[in-house]
């Protein structure tokens, strides 16, 4: 594994590869032992397929409660915005971003989940206030087309493909002129390819089913899917994954997704984030993670509650399980949430300069 790594810095005349070195100097002063451990490979079985797809519909909640009592424990952000601007005094905010059905609305083509143009304006103002990063399941590049911001940082592939600002960045100034790349799982991209054919041709038979390349991951959509072919689709995803032990499965909304069995989630790609900008062991960073779907959890506890600073949004019109604080409905909700957060950092600069 130690050979495999690739930790990329370009430097603004020249790149540099970081694959056999130590880390120090100019490159990106994270812990290659820390990493390390947390890629170390682990098995795992996946047990009902079948129940988790129907869960993972937003037209079937998880939650037997009634939306009233769900909205209790999960208030709604933007009813909450003062609380949370006041929990925020004296921190550094961080925003992490997921993109489908958070920044974009779910559409039955992935390839046309596009934002609009009001969104990206929004975003493109948040990032002018707080370092800003889009954490997806999507391939890094194919999100970068979506949103066309260069000043945010990119989480690809559930955080296996990071990529930082194209430009200098404000928010450390220690690594000015740097561009971060970071590829945890590049030896598997052979693996994800035959495995991206397979499936392809396997599939071909089920109405609707669609097959993407995330290049660190393989997503099959069956969101176009009849429910009554899900088990059908399910069986075939399984007799084709049964012959790659290095790669396992997860679910998010309507989509079964197939990635390497390393410890690397999106909880993990927020802390090397936060390490990255220099903010990993600061008790004055504060951040905020908006997303939908069931991936998201692994940044919602593990990177959220555990270490007890910022919090999570959970995205939904439906009330289910998670380790989210708050919620918002629908994208419109959340570019309102984000519109706000430019508001008040404007107002509270305004105030600054004043004094």
């Amino acid at each position: 594994m130690t050979q495999k790594q690739n930790v990329i810095v370009s430097e603004t005349k020249s790149e540099v590869v970081a694959q056999n070195k130590p880390l120090g100097g100019g490159y990106i002063s994270i812990s290659r032992k820390n990493i390390l451990k947390k890629l170390e490979i682990n098995g795992g079985r996946v047990n009902g397929w079948i129940e988790n797809m129907r869960a993972s519909s937003p037209t079937h909640p998880s939650l037997s409660q009634d939306q009233t009592s769900w909205n209790v424990h999960h208030p709604s952000a933007l009813d909450m915005f003062d609380q949370i601007m006041e929990s925020s005094k004296g921190k550094q905010i961080v925003m992490f971003l997921d993109y489908d059905g958070t920044l974009s609305p779910i559409v039955e083509d992935p390839d046309r989940a596009f934002m609009s143009n009001s969104m990206r304006k929004t975003v493109r103002k948040l990032a002018r206030c707080f370092p800003t990063a889009i954490v997806t399941g999507r391939c890094k590049d194919k999100v970068y087309n979506f949103v066309r911001l260069a000043e945010l940082y990119y989480a690809g592939s559930h955080g296996l493909d990071i990529k930082g600002p194209t430009r200098s960045s404000k928010y450390n100034k220690d690594r000015k002129g740097e561009t971060l790349h970071f590829q945890p799982a590049s030896q598997f991209l052979p693996m994800i390819d035959e495995l991206y054919q397979r499936l392809v041709d396997k599939t071909k038979s089920v109405p609707g089913a669609m097959v993407e390349n995330n290049k660190f991951c393989v997503s099959v959509h069956f969101r176009c899917v009849d429910e009554k072919k899900w088990s059908e689709l399910a069986h075939q995803v399984k007799s084709v994954l049964k012959d790659y032990p290095k790669l396992r499965l997860t679910q998010g909304r309507k989509v079964l997704e197939i990635r390497p069995t390393i410890k690397w989630d999106k909880g993990k790609a927020l802390e090397f984030l936060l390490e990255s900008l220099g903010l990993a062991h600061c008790n004055d960073v504060f951040p905020v993670y908006i997303g939908d779907d069931q991936n998201d959890e692994d940044a919602f506890k593990q990177k959220l509650r555990d270490r007890g600073q910022g919090f999570g949004i959970l995205v939904s019109k439906f009330p289910k399980e998670t380790s989210a604080y708050y919620s918002l409905q629908e994208p419109k909700e959340v570019m309102d949430f984000l519109q706000r957060l430019v508001e008040w950092k404007e107002v509270s600069l305004s105030a600054h300069s004043r004094v």
